[in-house]
Protein backbone atom coordinates (compact mmCIF):
# COMPACT_ATOMS: atom_id res chain seq x y z
CA UNK A 1 0.00 0.00 0.00
CA UNK A 2 2.87 2.36 0.95
CA UNK A 3 5.01 1.47 -2.91
CA UNK A 4 5.30 4.04 -4.63
CA UNK A 5 3.40 4.16 -7.91
CA UNK A 6 5.57 5.92 -11.24
CA UNK A 7 3.06 7.84 -13.58
CA UNK A 8 4.23 10.19 -16.74
CA UNK A 9 3.97 13.49 -16.06
CA UNK A 10 1.11 14.53 -18.42
CA UNK A 11 -0.88 11.98 -16.27
CA UNK A 12 -0.66 13.65 -12.76
CA UNK A 13 -1.05 16.85 -14.07
CA UNK A 14 -4.60 15.37 -15.77
CA UNK A 15 -5.18 14.19 -12.32
CA UNK A 16 -4.22 17.10 -10.72
CA UNK A 17 -6.62 19.11 -12.85
CA UNK A 18 -9.93 16.96 -12.03
CA UNK A 19 -9.13 17.38 -8.93
CA UNK A 20 -8.62 21.06 -8.59
CA UNK A 21 -12.61 20.72 -10.90
CA UNK A 22 -13.72 18.69 -8.20
CA UNK A 23 -12.91 20.96 -5.11
CA UNK A 24 -13.69 23.86 -7.03
CA UNK A 25 -17.02 22.60 -7.76
CA UNK A 26 -18.25 20.97 -4.85
CA UNK A 27 -16.15 23.10 -2.59
CA UNK A 28 -15.25 26.37 -3.14
CA UNK A 29 -17.85 27.59 -6.22
CA UNK A 30 -20.63 26.60 -3.70
CA UNK A 31 -18.74 28.53 -0.80
CA UNK A 32 -18.15 31.44 -2.68
CA UNK A 33 -21.44 31.37 -3.78
CA UNK A 34 -23.20 31.40 -0.36
CA UNK A 35 -20.81 34.21 0.72
CA UNK A 36 -22.03 36.35 -2.52
CA UNK A 37 -25.58 35.92 -1.93
CA UNK A 38 -24.90 36.77 1.82
CA UNK A 39 -23.44 40.10 0.97
CA UNK A 40 -26.01 40.32 -1.73
CA UNK A 41 -28.93 39.58 0.62
CA UNK A 42 -27.51 42.12 3.15
CA UNK A 43 -27.27 45.08 0.51
CA UNK A 44 -30.53 44.18 -0.64
CA UNK A 45 -31.49 45.27 3.01
CA UNK A 46 -29.78 48.05 3.15
CA UNK A 47 -31.25 49.33 -0.08
CA UNK A 48 -34.96 48.63 0.88
CA UNK A 49 -34.39 50.75 4.41
CA UNK A 50 -34.28 53.76 1.44
CA UNK A 51 -36.49 52.37 -0.89
CA UNK A 52 -40.25 53.76 -0.41
CA UNK A 53 -41.53 50.55 -1.76
CA UNK A 54 -39.33 47.52 -0.81
CA UNK A 55 -37.93 45.01 -3.34
CA UNK A 56 -40.45 41.89 -3.31
CA UNK A 57 -38.78 38.33 -2.61
CA UNK A 58 -40.66 36.94 -6.37
CA UNK A 59 -38.21 39.70 -8.08
CA UNK A 60 -35.24 38.05 -6.13
CA UNK A 61 -35.60 34.68 -6.65
CA UNK A 62 -33.50 32.96 -9.02
CA UNK A 63 -34.58 32.71 -12.08
CA UNK A 64 -35.14 29.32 -12.70
CA UNK A 65 -36.91 28.49 -9.48
CA UNK A 66 -39.79 30.72 -11.05
CA UNK A 67 -39.79 29.30 -14.29
CA UNK A 68 -40.35 26.00 -12.96
CA UNK A 69 -42.95 27.56 -10.64
CA UNK A 70 -44.43 29.26 -13.54
CA UNK A 71 -44.66 25.54 -15.97
CA UNK A 72 -46.24 23.38 -12.81
CA UNK A 73 -48.80 26.17 -11.97
CA UNK A 74 -52.09 24.57 -12.01
CA UNK A 75 -53.54 26.35 -14.90
CA UNK A 76 -50.27 26.61 -17.00
CA UNK A 77 -50.74 22.38 -16.37
CA UNK A 78 -54.21 22.61 -17.79
CA UNK A 79 -53.00 24.91 -20.92
CA UNK A 80 -50.77 22.44 -21.59
CA UNK A 81 -52.98 19.72 -22.07
CA UNK A 82 -55.30 21.76 -24.20
CA UNK A 83 -52.45 23.05 -26.15
CA UNK A 84 -51.52 19.25 -26.91
CA UNK A 85 -54.95 17.67 -27.83
CA UNK A 86 -55.51 20.90 -29.92
CA UNK A 87 -52.24 20.65 -31.94
CA UNK A 88 -52.19 16.91 -32.13
CA UNK A 89 -48.73 16.46 -29.90
CA UNK A 90 -47.44 14.91 -26.93
CA UNK A 91 -48.37 16.49 -23.78
CA UNK A 92 -44.34 16.43 -23.29
CA UNK A 93 -44.21 17.93 -26.11
CA UNK A 94 -46.32 20.78 -25.02
CA UNK A 95 -44.57 21.24 -21.47
CA UNK A 96 -41.09 21.64 -22.88
CA UNK A 97 -42.81 24.72 -25.31
CA UNK A 98 -44.57 25.94 -22.11
CA UNK A 99 -41.05 26.04 -20.31
CA UNK A 100 -39.32 27.47 -23.28
CA UNK A 101 -42.20 30.26 -23.09
CA UNK A 102 -41.72 30.63 -19.21
CA UNK A 103 -37.60 30.96 -19.91
CA UNK A 104 -38.25 33.60 -22.95
CA UNK A 105 -40.36 35.68 -20.61
CA UNK A 106 -39.12 35.79 -17.06
CA UNK A 107 -36.60 37.93 -16.43
CA UNK A 108 -33.21 37.39 -14.25
CA UNK A 109 -33.33 40.54 -11.69
CA UNK A 110 -30.01 42.10 -10.25
CA UNK A 111 -30.26 44.69 -7.53
CA UNK A 112 -26.32 45.26 -8.60
CA UNK A 113 -26.74 46.07 -12.44
CA UNK A 114 -30.11 48.04 -11.96
CA UNK A 115 -28.88 50.23 -9.17
CA UNK A 116 -24.90 50.07 -10.06
CA UNK A 117 -25.52 50.77 -13.33
CA UNK A 118 -28.73 50.93 -14.70
CA UNK A 119 -29.86 54.28 -12.60
CA UNK A 120 -26.71 55.52 -12.97
CA UNK A 121 -26.93 55.22 -16.85
CA UNK A 122 -30.24 56.26 -16.94
CA UNK A 123 -29.67 59.56 -15.42
CA UNK A 124 -26.95 60.48 -17.33
CA UNK A 125 -28.46 59.54 -20.03
CA UNK A 126 -32.12 61.69 -19.87
CA UNK A 127 -29.99 64.84 -18.38
CA UNK A 128 -27.40 64.88 -21.29
CA UNK A 129 -30.41 64.99 -24.14
CA UNK A 130 -32.61 66.92 -21.95
CA UNK A 131 -33.42 69.46 -19.31
CA UNK A 132 -35.37 67.31 -17.01
CA UNK A 133 -38.41 68.51 -15.49
CA UNK A 134 -40.59 66.85 -12.72
CA UNK A 135 -43.92 68.98 -13.66
CA UNK A 136 -46.51 67.56 -11.49
CA UNK A 137 -44.69 64.94 -8.54
CA UNK A 138 -48.06 64.56 -7.03
CA UNK A 139 -46.23 63.49 -3.96
CA UNK A 140 -48.93 63.43 -1.25
CA UNK A 141 -51.00 60.97 -3.67
CA UNK A 142 -48.14 58.59 -4.30
CA UNK A 143 -47.48 58.66 -0.39
CA UNK A 144 -50.73 58.14 1.11
CA UNK A 145 -50.78 54.94 -1.64
CA UNK A 146 -51.00 51.60 1.09
CA UNK A 147 -48.05 50.05 1.53
CA UNK A 148 -49.32 46.23 1.07
CA UNK A 149 -50.97 47.62 -2.22
CA UNK A 150 -49.44 46.52 -5.72
CA UNK A 151 -48.18 49.66 -7.45
CA UNK A 152 -48.66 49.71 -11.35
CA UNK A 153 -46.99 52.98 -13.15
CA UNK A 154 -49.14 52.80 -16.40
CA UNK A 155 -47.56 55.46 -19.57
CA UNK A 156 -48.20 57.26 -22.48
CA UNK A 157 -45.43 55.89 -25.09
CA UNK A 158 -43.98 58.67 -26.98
CA UNK A 159 -40.83 57.55 -27.10
CA UNK A 160 -37.82 54.56 -26.27
CA UNK A 161 -36.93 56.88 -23.46
CA UNK A 162 -39.73 56.74 -21.27
CA UNK A 163 -38.05 53.26 -20.36
CA UNK A 164 -34.76 55.22 -19.44
CA UNK A 165 -36.80 59.00 -18.27
CA UNK A 166 -39.19 57.32 -15.69
CA UNK A 167 -37.14 54.50 -14.61
CA UNK A 168 -34.40 57.20 -13.31
CA UNK A 169 -37.42 59.45 -11.97
CA UNK A 170 -39.41 56.62 -9.86
CA UNK A 171 -35.59 55.40 -8.21
CA UNK A 172 -36.28 56.64 -4.92
CA UNK A 173 -39.61 54.74 -4.50
CA UNK A 174 -38.84 51.34 -6.05
CA UNK A 175 -37.84 49.39 -8.91
CA UNK A 176 -39.73 48.65 -11.98
CA UNK A 177 -40.51 45.77 -14.21
CA UNK A 178 -41.40 46.78 -17.69
CA UNK A 179 -42.98 44.62 -20.17
CA UNK A 180 -40.72 45.08 -23.04
CA UNK A 181 -41.33 44.09 -26.92
CA UNK A 182 -39.65 41.81 -29.22
CA UNK A 183 -37.40 45.02 -30.28
CA UNK A 184 -35.25 44.53 -27.51
CA UNK A 185 -34.35 40.90 -27.96
CA UNK A 186 -30.83 41.62 -29.41
CA UNK A 187 -27.85 41.22 -27.87
CA UNK A 188 -26.34 42.90 -25.44
CA UNK A 189 -29.97 44.68 -24.46
CA UNK A 190 -31.38 41.42 -23.96
CA UNK A 191 -29.29 40.74 -21.22
CA UNK A 192 -29.13 44.24 -19.63
CA UNK A 193 -33.30 44.13 -19.63
CA UNK A 194 -33.46 40.76 -18.19
CA UNK A 195 -31.13 42.19 -15.60
CA UNK A 196 -33.45 45.02 -14.78
CA UNK A 197 -36.59 43.01 -14.12
CA UNK A 198 -37.61 43.48 -17.46
CA UNK A 199 -40.02 40.81 -19.30
CA UNK A 200 -40.46 39.93 -23.04
CA UNK A 201 -43.57 40.05 -24.07
CA UNK A 202 -44.59 38.48 -28.06
CA UNK A 203 -47.12 40.58 -29.71
CA UNK A 204 -47.43 38.60 -32.49
CA UNK A 205 -47.11 34.56 -33.12
CA UNK A 206 -48.38 33.73 -29.90
CA UNK A 207 -51.10 31.12 -28.93
CA UNK A 208 -53.20 29.99 -26.45
CA UNK A 209 -50.59 28.51 -24.75
CA UNK A 210 -48.05 31.44 -24.84
CA UNK A 211 -51.02 33.67 -23.05
CA UNK A 212 -51.39 31.64 -20.66
CA UNK A 213 -48.03 31.62 -19.54
CA UNK A 214 -47.21 35.37 -19.90
CA UNK A 215 -50.32 35.87 -18.16
CA UNK A 216 -49.78 33.84 -15.05
CA UNK A 217 -46.52 35.42 -14.69
CA UNK A 218 -47.92 38.75 -14.67
CA UNK A 219 -50.66 37.65 -12.49
CA UNK A 220 -47.78 36.13 -10.07
CA UNK A 221 -45.89 39.16 -10.00
CA UNK A 222 -48.78 41.44 -9.35
CA UNK A 223 -50.18 38.84 -6.16
CA UNK A 224 -46.62 39.30 -4.82
CA UNK A 225 -46.19 43.23 -5.20
CA UNK A 226 -43.91 43.58 -7.54
CA UNK A 227 -43.83 47.31 -8.92
CA UNK A 228 -44.52 47.07 -12.66
CA UNK A 229 -44.95 49.88 -15.67
CA UNK A 230 -47.06 49.18 -18.43
CA UNK A 231 -47.90 51.34 -21.80
CA UNK A 232 -51.21 50.74 -22.30
CA UNK A 233 -51.08 52.37 -25.90
CA UNK A 234 -49.21 48.51 -26.54
CA UNK A 235 -46.64 50.82 -28.20
CA UNK A 236 -45.23 54.54 -29.35
CA UNK A 237 -47.54 57.38 -30.72
CA UNK A 238 -46.99 57.53 -34.30
CA UNK A 239 -49.72 60.50 -34.88
CA UNK A 240 -48.07 62.38 -31.07
CA UNK A 241 -51.49 62.26 -29.40
CA UNK A 242 -52.79 59.73 -27.24
CA UNK A 243 -53.74 56.41 -28.63
CA UNK A 244 -56.65 53.94 -27.45
CA UNK A 245 -55.24 51.60 -24.74
CA UNK A 246 -54.56 47.78 -25.73
CA UNK A 247 -55.88 45.76 -22.70
CA UNK A 248 -54.21 42.82 -22.82
CA UNK A 249 -51.70 43.67 -19.47
CA UNK A 250 -54.37 45.15 -17.71
CA UNK A 251 -57.16 41.84 -18.71
CA UNK A 252 -54.77 39.65 -17.07
CA UNK A 253 -54.46 41.49 -14.32
CA UNK A 254 -57.94 41.61 -14.08
CA UNK A 255 -58.63 38.43 -14.61
CA UNK A 256 -56.13 37.73 -11.91
CA UNK A 257 -57.38 40.01 -8.85
CA UNK A 258 -59.98 38.58 -6.68
CA UNK A 259 -61.57 41.54 -4.80
CA UNK A 260 -61.53 41.37 -0.82
CA UNK A 261 -58.68 38.69 -1.09
CA UNK A 262 -55.85 39.82 -3.59
CA UNK A 263 -53.70 42.76 -2.52
CA UNK A 264 -54.98 45.72 -4.00
CA UNK A 265 -53.62 47.16 -7.26
CA UNK A 266 -53.29 50.67 -7.38
CA UNK A 267 -52.26 52.15 -10.87
CA UNK A 268 -50.64 55.23 -10.70
CA UNK A 269 -50.83 57.47 -14.25
CA UNK A 270 -47.62 58.84 -15.79
CA UNK A 271 -47.94 61.25 -18.74
CA UNK A 272 -44.33 62.17 -20.15
CA UNK A 273 -44.10 64.57 -23.11
CA UNK A 274 -40.94 66.03 -24.74
CA UNK A 275 -39.50 68.97 -27.09
CA UNK A 276 -37.63 66.54 -29.25
CA UNK A 277 -38.49 62.52 -29.34
CA UNK A 278 -35.88 60.99 -31.43
CA UNK A 279 -37.98 58.83 -33.50
CA UNK A 280 -40.40 61.53 -34.69
CA UNK A 281 -39.59 61.24 -38.29
CA UNK A 282 -39.72 57.16 -38.23
CA UNK A 283 -43.32 57.66 -36.51
CA UNK A 284 -44.91 59.95 -38.84
CA UNK A 285 -43.45 58.12 -41.83
CA UNK A 286 -44.68 54.76 -40.35
CA UNK A 287 -47.88 56.25 -40.22
CA UNK A 288 -47.93 57.92 -43.36
CA UNK A 289 -47.04 54.28 -45.12
CA UNK A 290 -49.58 52.44 -42.61
CA UNK A 291 -46.29 50.35 -41.42
CA UNK A 292 -47.16 48.36 -38.11
CA UNK A 293 -43.74 47.15 -37.00
CA UNK A 294 -40.40 48.37 -36.83
CA UNK A 295 -36.90 46.42 -37.30
CA UNK A 296 -34.47 46.92 -34.08
CA UNK A 297 -31.12 47.49 -35.11
CA UNK A 298 -27.76 49.28 -33.02
CA UNK A 299 -26.19 50.14 -36.35
CA UNK A 300 -28.37 53.84 -36.03
CA UNK A 301 -27.75 54.14 -32.32
CA UNK A 302 -24.16 54.05 -32.84
CA UNK A 303 -23.99 55.95 -35.53
CA UNK A 304 -25.84 58.65 -33.11
CA UNK A 305 -23.47 58.52 -30.81
CA UNK A 306 -20.43 58.61 -32.34
CA UNK A 307 -22.23 62.00 -33.80
CA UNK A 308 -23.26 63.21 -30.68
CA UNK A 309 -19.45 62.76 -29.43
CA UNK A 310 -18.30 64.79 -32.07
CA UNK A 311 -20.83 68.07 -31.47
CA UNK A 312 -19.47 68.19 -27.95
CA UNK A 313 -15.74 68.04 -28.98
CA UNK A 314 -16.41 70.63 -31.77
CA UNK A 315 -18.77 72.70 -29.35
CA UNK A 316 -21.83 72.39 -31.20
CA UNK A 317 -23.97 69.86 -29.27
CA UNK A 318 -26.21 71.38 -27.05
CA UNK A 319 -29.42 69.61 -25.58
CA UNK A 320 -32.88 68.35 -27.26
CA UNK A 321 -34.75 71.03 -25.19
CA UNK A 322 -37.47 69.69 -22.41
CA UNK A 323 -38.47 66.24 -21.09
CA UNK A 324 -41.40 66.18 -18.59
CA UNK A 325 -42.84 63.62 -16.35
CA UNK A 326 -46.33 64.27 -14.40
CA UNK A 327 -48.16 62.03 -12.18
CA UNK A 328 -51.82 61.66 -11.90
CA UNK A 329 -54.17 60.87 -9.22
CA UNK A 330 -53.80 56.74 -8.53
CA UNK A 331 -56.56 54.70 -9.55
CA UNK A 332 -57.48 51.79 -6.69
CA UNK A 333 -58.39 48.51 -8.25
CA UNK A 334 -60.41 47.73 -5.99
CA UNK A 335 -62.59 50.95 -6.09
CA UNK A 336 -62.68 50.75 -9.65
CA UNK A 337 -64.48 47.23 -9.38
CA UNK A 338 -66.99 48.27 -6.68
CA UNK A 339 -69.03 50.09 -9.42
CA UNK A 340 -70.15 47.37 -11.76
CA UNK A 341 -69.79 47.61 -15.75
CA UNK A 342 -70.62 45.52 -18.32
CA UNK A 343 -66.97 45.34 -20.11
CA UNK A 344 -64.48 46.38 -16.60
CA UNK A 345 -61.76 46.14 -19.10
CA UNK A 346 -62.45 48.51 -21.65
CA UNK A 347 -63.92 50.74 -18.41
CA UNK A 348 -60.08 50.59 -16.77
CA UNK A 349 -58.28 51.18 -20.05
CA UNK A 350 -59.96 54.24 -20.63
CA UNK A 351 -60.19 55.73 -17.18
CA UNK A 352 -56.69 55.35 -17.17
CA UNK A 353 -55.66 57.23 -20.25
CA UNK A 354 -57.97 60.16 -19.80
CA UNK A 355 -55.88 60.30 -16.26
CA UNK A 356 -52.58 60.12 -18.29
CA UNK A 357 -54.27 63.08 -20.58
CA UNK A 358 -55.28 64.75 -17.87
CA UNK A 359 -51.56 65.55 -16.42
CA UNK A 360 -49.54 65.98 -20.16
CA UNK A 361 -47.23 68.18 -19.19
CA UNK A 362 -46.90 70.90 -21.84
CA UNK A 363 -43.16 71.97 -22.83
CA UNK A 364 -42.33 74.39 -25.23
CA UNK A 365 -42.14 72.77 -29.14
CA UNK A 366 -45.85 70.88 -28.64
CA UNK A 367 -47.25 74.74 -27.40
CA UNK A 368 -45.50 76.57 -30.00
CA UNK A 369 -46.45 73.75 -32.34
CA UNK A 370 -50.19 74.01 -31.41
CA UNK A 371 -50.31 77.94 -32.26
CA UNK A 372 -48.57 77.52 -35.64
CA UNK A 373 -50.86 74.63 -37.05
CA UNK A 374 -53.44 76.95 -35.80
CA UNK A 375 -52.49 79.45 -38.52
CA UNK A 376 -50.38 81.91 -36.27
CA UNK A 377 -47.65 83.07 -39.24
CA UNK A 378 -45.58 85.86 -37.75
CA UNK A 379 -44.11 86.11 -34.31
CA UNK A 380 -46.75 88.87 -33.01
CA UNK A 381 -49.78 86.25 -34.02
CA UNK A 382 -47.60 83.13 -32.47
CA UNK A 383 -47.35 85.13 -29.17
CA UNK A 384 -50.87 86.32 -28.57
CA UNK A 385 -52.05 82.78 -30.10
CA UNK A 386 -49.58 80.95 -27.12
CA UNK A 387 -50.52 83.92 -24.72
CA UNK A 388 -54.90 82.79 -25.79
CA UNK A 389 -54.16 79.56 -24.90
CA UNK A 390 -52.45 79.62 -21.97
CA UNK A 391 -55.40 81.95 -20.64
CA UNK A 392 -58.19 79.53 -21.78
CA UNK A 393 -56.23 76.59 -20.25
CA UNK A 394 -55.93 77.91 -16.63
CA UNK A 395 -59.72 79.43 -16.64
CA UNK A 396 -60.34 75.56 -17.13
CA UNK A 397 -57.72 74.13 -15.21
CA UNK A 398 -55.24 72.93 -17.10
CA UNK A 399 -51.56 73.54 -15.87
CA UNK A 400 -49.27 75.20 -18.96
CA UNK A 401 -45.76 74.91 -17.32
CA UNK A 402 -43.66 78.43 -18.78
CA UNK A 403 -39.98 76.89 -19.09
CA UNK A 404 -38.26 79.30 -16.91
CA UNK A 405 -42.01 80.81 -16.19
CA UNK A 406 -41.06 82.87 -19.21
CA UNK A 407 -43.64 83.40 -21.92
CA UNK A 408 -41.22 85.11 -24.29
CA UNK A 409 -38.22 82.51 -23.68
CA UNK A 410 -40.86 79.61 -23.82
CA UNK A 411 -42.03 81.18 -27.27
CA UNK A 412 -38.15 81.26 -28.42
CA UNK A 413 -37.17 77.97 -27.61
CA UNK A 414 -39.89 76.34 -28.94
CA UNK A 415 -39.34 78.37 -32.08
CA UNK A 416 -35.28 78.29 -32.34
CA UNK A 417 -36.04 74.22 -31.87
CA UNK A 418 -38.47 73.65 -35.05
CA UNK A 419 -36.33 75.98 -37.23
CA UNK A 420 -33.06 74.54 -36.43
CA UNK A 421 -34.23 70.98 -37.83
CA UNK A 422 -35.49 72.97 -41.12
CA UNK A 423 -39.14 72.71 -39.84
CA UNK A 424 -39.99 76.02 -40.19
CA UNK A 425 -38.28 79.03 -41.77
CA UNK A 426 -38.15 82.90 -40.46
CA UNK A 427 -37.69 85.87 -42.29
CA UNK A 428 -38.03 89.09 -40.05
CA UNK A 429 -41.51 88.64 -38.16
CA UNK A 430 -42.83 86.06 -40.79
CA UNK A 431 -42.70 82.35 -40.00
CA UNK A 432 -43.30 79.57 -42.61
CA UNK A 433 -43.53 75.84 -41.97
CA UNK A 434 -41.86 74.09 -44.74
CA UNK A 435 -43.18 71.69 -46.78
CA UNK A 436 -41.63 68.74 -44.50
CA UNK A 437 -41.89 70.65 -41.32
CA UNK A 438 -46.03 70.16 -41.93
CA UNK A 439 -46.08 67.00 -40.63
CA UNK A 440 -43.99 67.40 -37.59
CA UNK A 441 -46.06 70.67 -36.77
CA UNK A 442 -48.78 68.34 -36.33
CA UNK A 443 -47.11 65.65 -34.68
CA UNK A 444 -45.94 67.96 -31.89
CA UNK A 445 -49.45 69.76 -31.66
CA UNK A 446 -50.84 66.61 -31.58
CA UNK A 447 -49.69 65.66 -28.05
CA UNK A 448 -50.94 68.69 -26.53
CA UNK A 449 -54.13 69.07 -28.48
CA UNK A 450 -56.86 67.22 -25.84
CA UNK A 451 -56.23 70.26 -23.75
CA UNK A 452 -55.40 72.77 -25.96
CA UNK A 453 -58.09 72.69 -28.74
CA UNK A 454 -60.16 75.31 -28.32
CA UNK A 455 -63.30 72.88 -28.56
CA UNK A 456 -62.03 70.51 -25.97
CA UNK A 457 -61.51 73.57 -23.60
CA UNK A 458 -65.08 74.85 -24.46
CA UNK A 459 -66.54 71.25 -23.97
CA UNK A 460 -64.65 71.38 -20.41
CA UNK A 461 -66.48 74.24 -19.36
CA UNK A 462 -70.18 73.20 -20.52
Amino acid sequence: MTAPVTLPLWLFLLILLFAAVTFASHFLFPSVRWFLRRRLEHAVAELNKRLKRPIQPFKLARRMDTVRRLVYDPEVAQAIVEHAADNNIREDVAAQKAERYAREIVPGFSAFTYFGFAIRAARLLSQSLYRVRLTNPNDDALEAIPEDSTVIFVMNHRSNMDYVLVTWIVAERSTLAYAVGEWARVWPLRALVRACGGYFIRRRHNNPLYRKVLARYVQMATDAGVTQAVFPEGGLSRTGGLGKPKLGLISYILDGFKPGISRDVVFVPVALNYDRVMEDRNLIEAQATGTRGFRFSLIPIFRYLRRQIWHRITGKFHRYGYAAVSFGDPLSLTDHLATPRADQPAALGAALMDRIAAVTPIVPVPLVAHALRDGARNTGALKAAVQARITRAEAQGTGIHLARDDLDYTIEAGLRALEERGFVERSGETLTITDRGTPVVAYYAASVAHLLDAEVLENAAE
